[in-house]
């Protein structure tokens, strides 16, 4: 019964308005103290700070100052202008610009916060003055941007690599074409919207517009090279990635474009190390939690107990799916990783599943959940943008959580969508 009464402790606390964070670092306190005893509480603190000091989580703030940088240096806009000339004479361009931006940007940074807010700021109002509806300009934005958390290099990934020991760059790697696949499938419909309502066609195509775009660009686009092949070609590690993504970005944006000096340095460098430090809390907090739950050997009780009822992988893949979309709905996607992957990953053993395969499973379940209130927080920040509530950007947003929904079915029960790059490069 210790489990049922920790989620109902957490859930009570979140809902007096304290921080998951402190919330899992109280629950687990009161857990060790209750049932270890006093003497523990000199532990706390080290378990707490070795769970944070793990070499892989490194890559964390240096890919989320790497979109800091992109943001404040010239990078994003020239990324969107590039876009604009590619897709901007097809009807609707302006969600297609908005999509592709979103690729390029998810590249790079691997946050789909910092992707809502680099994009959304400078699209969102341009598909208004366009003629957008205000709730629809948001969705689509919120939407791309969530593919930020299956396209490498993902920070969710990161840190469902450490939770569950999978290969960082193997997931890196499959989540390759479930990304591509969702952003085709986020462009068909918007193309379907953009003929039913006859929204504008922006440019006409011209090879030279689109030359010049990528001659301007061209420094930019080298980033996601750089960072994805150094880390694919076994040169770096994906932490040692994302410090050269960082330098990448400071000698593009401050040499280059000469757009970046010491202020808006100092202001990229402060916004990624607030978004940093939300995360590292949770990864320390959730380390105290893991290790009480490990000892009292509740992942393993949870594993034989789904296993009395079925063996069968897909049953079990689709019984976690629904849990995952479930609790997407209450928690961050970091704090989900965190808090629940080192409890099911057991299970995940027990039954056969191939831990990359079950991390592209998870990733997408949780960029559904940063879609559906009430949490949600890669919509509500583009509601923010947008200047729209959030319950009529969700009615808009239906039809891209669909397409969401089928690619997740794709890359649940067609292992191969995900794995076959993995397979042929590393097995």
């Amino acid at each position: 019964m210790t489990l049922p009464f920790m989620i109902i402790g957490l859930l009570g606390l979140i809902l007096m308005g304290l921080p998951i964070a402190v919330a899992l670092a109280i629950v687990a306190t009161v857990a060790i103290v209750a049932y270890q005893g006093l003497d523990m509480l000199p532990n706390i603190g080290l378990t707490m700070f070795e769970g944070a000091s793990s070499f892989p989580l490194l890559a964390i703030p240096m890919f989320v100052l790497a979109g800091a940088i992109m943001n404040t240096g010239g990078i994003s806009k020239r990324l969107i202008a590039f876009a604009s000339a590619l897709f901007g004479f097809i009807r609707g361009g302006l969600a297609m610009i908005n999509i592709g931006v979103s690729l390029f940007f998810a590249e790079i940074s691997g946050s789909a916060v910092a992707d809502v807010a680099a994009t959304g700021s400078v699209l969102i109002p341009a598909m208004k003055k366009r003629g957008y509806p205000a709730p629809f300009a948001a969705a689509v934005t919120s939407s791309s941007a969530s593919l930020a958390i299956i396209i490498p290099p993902s920070i969710p990934m990161i840190l469902y690599g450490v939770m569950s020991g999978a290969s960082i760059v193997q997931l890196f790697v499959a989540g390759i074409v479930p990304g591509l696949l969702g952003a085709g499938g986020l462009m068909a419909l918007s193309y379907y919207y953009a003929r039913k309502y006859n929204w504008p066609v922006e440019e006409v195509f011209q090879f030279k517009r689109v030359k010049q775009t990528a001659k301007e660009a061209s420094w930019a686009l080298t980033l996601p090279i750089i960072i994805l092949g150094s880390i694919f070609g076994g040169f770096v590690t994906a932490t040692e990635g994302a410090g050269l993504a960082v330098a990448a970005a400071i000698f593009i944006s401050a040499v280059i474009y000469r757009e970046l000096d010491m202020r808006t340095l100092y202001k990229a460098i402060i916004d990624g190390g607030q978004q940093t430090a939300v995360v590292m809390l949770l990864v320390a907090a959730s380390a105290l939690i893991g290790v009480f739950l490990t000892e009292m050997r509740m992942p393993q009780q949870l594993a034989q107990a789904v296993l009395s009822l079925t063996d069968n992988k897909y049953a079990i893949l689709m019984m976690l799916n629904v849990f995952f979309l479930l609790i997407g709905l209450f928690l961050h996607s970091a704090a989900a990783i965190i808090l629940v992957v080192p409890i099911v990953m057991p299970l995940v053993g027990a039954a056969g599943i191939d831990p990359v395969h079950f991390g592209l499973v998870v990733c997408l379940n949780l960029a559904i959940g940063q879609q559906t209130p009430p949490v949600a927080s890669v919509l509500i920040t583009a509601c923010s943008i947008a200047r729209t509530d959030v319950w009529s950007v969700t009615r808009s947003n239906l039809g891209f959580i669909t397409v969401l929904l089928f690619i997740l079915l794709l890359v649940t029960y067609i292992p191969a969508i995900p794995m076959a790059l993995v397979e042929f490069f590393y097995r």
